[in-house]
């Protein structure tokens, strides 16, 4: 068995070099690659760069619903079995942005942005190579567990440490996009989660007395905004206020909506402006899932004319509404289940569309295959419970983060007790005054 840091740092960088080597010669990945490559403008990239652009594909990508690692352990009989546990560690690796708390001799002490986690991480090449990274700067790295320790696949990017308000929104931007990052490798952060979700299922039923609610965009944001004054502990909403809130469509279609494609640099301003500030009209279901959490679906009821409407063609762009619901992930299985048991003739309607035979189970399989292998709680449900989202929008108080003396009986000269090494008058007494 590997013991030795250096036999265990070899091993895991000769199992990274099998893997970039089997997708640019796999008979069955090698095309994908290809494809990705010409996609993301890399056709013409170097060997050296190949391989950078290697560890986002491996990771993130999939054929047919398997993940590259897991192609690639199914094609590789040889692989030993301590590779094999390697490449296990790697098929639960952490892609996050994280603040730099110290540098180590052969790694760094890196705190998670997302999950609210700090890990100590050896690094797989030496440490020289990552001269410009300080403490109290970000990076985008991916980092992942094996024997109980965590290891530094990757350094993709780094900010400054005044670029702390960009490092927030990469996290956010992280946690809307992949919701189960906030508690991916955090158990404590899941449990906490599952308890407000449950709390909140309640709250949403004693307020609405039902778990879902259909709107229009225009009115979405105020039917969210009575349920989380309602959920802080304010009045219950009259039913005379809900029913003004609520607002049904005459003719209902599928469309582009320009404010969903948002880049880094603006969603937070888009997502801050609510539903109500797109130009647009169209139907809204705000939904609590008891497992997931509270969702804010677009064209849900839209969706639902496709199975209520004699003929699902009536619904302009059916076709492309129905690609939505099964291929975003976004939309999680638990809502198609939703949708499946109010019309028996769901599964009549996807297969005749499709000109497929698929059972509902093989549908789920086939497009939501994530939800299948892991819960994933909403966005809205984990953007409730992050910290740093709440920074981000100013809903903690900087006291907080002050230290907690006594101020009154701290000379101007003498050491600041908050351990800075500077005398009070030059630090902590600032923040006072």
């Amino acid at each position: 068995m590997t013991t030795n840091i250096i036999e265990k740092l070899n091993a895991i960088s000769e199992v990274m070099s099998s893997l970039i080597d089997f997708v640019q010669t796999n008979k069955e990945v090698e095309p994908d690659f290809k494809e990705y490559l010409t996609t993301i403008g890399a056709q013409d990239a170097t060997p050296a760069q190949l391989q950078s652009v290697c560890l986002p594909y491996i990771f993130e990508r999939n054929i047919n619903s398997k993940n590259i690692i897991e192609i690639f352990l199914e094609k590789t009989k040889k692989a030993t079995k301590y590779a094999r546990t390697i490449i296990k560690g790697l098929t639960s690796s952490v892609s996050s942005i994280f603040e730099v708390k110290k540098i180590l001799k052969n790694g760094f002490e890196l705190y998670n942005l997302v999950n609210e986690k700090t890990y100590s991480v050896i690094s797989l090449v030496k440490m020289t190579h990552f001269r410009g990274v300080g403490i109290g700067q970000f990076v985008v790295a991916r980092i992942f567990e094996f024997e109980e320790e965590y290891y530094l696949l990757e350094i993709s990017n780094v900010l400054a440490a005044n670029q702390k308000d960009d490092a927030m929104r990469f996290a956010i931007a992280k946690i809307i996009q992949s919701p189960e990052l906030v508690y991916k490798d955090n158990k404590e952060k899941q449990k906490e989660i599952e308890k407000q979700v449950k709390k909140l299922y309640k709250k949403f039923l004693e307020c609405f007395e039902i778990d879902e609610i259909i709107t229009t965009n225009k009115l979405a944001d105020d039917i969210i905004g009575l349920f989380n004054d309602f959920a802080e502990g304010n009045k219950k909403p009259d039913d005379k206020e809900i029913q003004s809130k609520i607002q049904l469509l005459e003719e209902h279609k599928f469309f582009a909506v320009n404010e969903f494609n948002n880049s880094y640099e603006n969603f937070l301003e888009n997502s801050l402006g609510g539903f109500s500030a797109h130009k647009e009209t169209y139907d809204v279901g705000i939904i609590f899932d008891e497992e997931l959490g509270l969702s804010a679906v677009p064209f849900y009821n839209t969706f639902c004319k496709i199975f209520e409407t004699k003929d699902f063609k009536k619904v302009e762009n059916y076709d492309k509404c129905l690609d939505h619901f099964l291929m975003s992930d976004n939309i999680s299985a638990n809502l198609l289940r939703r949708v499946e048991a109010k019309y028996s003739n769901f599964m009549k309607v996807i297969n005749k569309i499709y000109s497929t035979e698929m059972s509902f189970e093989e549908l789920l399989e086939k497009y939501k295959p994530q939800y299948l292998r892991e819960k994933i709680f909403s966005s809205t449900t984990v953007l409730y419970e992050s910290k740093t989202f709440s920074q981000t929008l100013g809903y903690i108080e900087e006291e907080e983060n002050k230290p907690k003396f006594d101020a009154t009986s701290i000379g101007r000269n003498e050491p600041c007790p908050c351990g800075s090494g500077k005398k009070y008058k030059k630090c902590c007494m600032v923040a006072y005054a």
